[in-house]
């Protein structure tokens, strides 16, 4: 089962922001952290559901470990004061 790193940063309005490093343009939000992260597995299957990749595929890219992640310095930048949360996804067969 691929697991893809979400980051969940609070802004000054006190939401909880969530992205997807290896997934550009998938994104959510919660009033908490907890609904932030219920957010994002459910925002994660959506957008597997409606996929489409450059040369036409639609499965969603292999996502990167975090360790994979901690050595790109975008990413560095962009965690810096959030949290990092690993959403497991079970691709539908």
């Amino acid at each position: 089962m691929p697991v893809y790193i979400a980051l969940i940063q609070k802004d000054a309005g006190g939401i909880f922001r969530v992205s997807f490093p290896d997934l550009p343009g998938v994104v959510t939000a919660g009033d908490s952290l907890d609904e932030a992260i219920e957010e994002a597995e459910e925002t994660l299957e959506y957008a597997a559901g409606d996929w489409t990749n450059p040369d036409g595929s639609g499965d969603l890219p292999s996502p990167r470990t975090l360790d994979q992640l901690r050595n790109d310095p975008h990413f560095a930048d962009a965690a810096d004061g959030g949290t990092i949360v690993e959403i497991d996804y079970e691709a539908a067969e």
